[in-house]
């Protein structure tokens, strides 16, 4: 018989304590986005918000996954390439 071996944790604690508290926020109509001050609407937008307030205190968060900025990055790169 294999035994398979407890995976840890991808999230502390605190930042599952972080996100409840802005879904809660979210629900009664009090969190704002950061930039735009609008209202946030969204259950996704709601969690990355947590989540980043959670690494931001320092909490065990895995990274942010940028994509779509590593993209452009090197269309810019390349496009500098070619007309010098």
């Amino acid at each position: 018989m294999a035994t398979k071996k407890k995976s840890s944790r991808k999230y502390s604690p605190a930042a599952g304590k972080s996100v409840e508290r802005e879904m809660r926020a979210m629900k009664k109509g009090k969190l704002k986005s950061g930039r735009s001050g609008k209202k946030v609407t969204s259950r996704k937008q709601a969690i990355a918000i947590g989540l980043s307030e959670a690494r931001a205190a320092g909490a065990k968060v895995p990274q942010k996954k940028s994509s779509s900025k590593k993209k452009s990055s090197s269309k810019k790169q390349s496009s500098s390439k070619k007309s010098s």
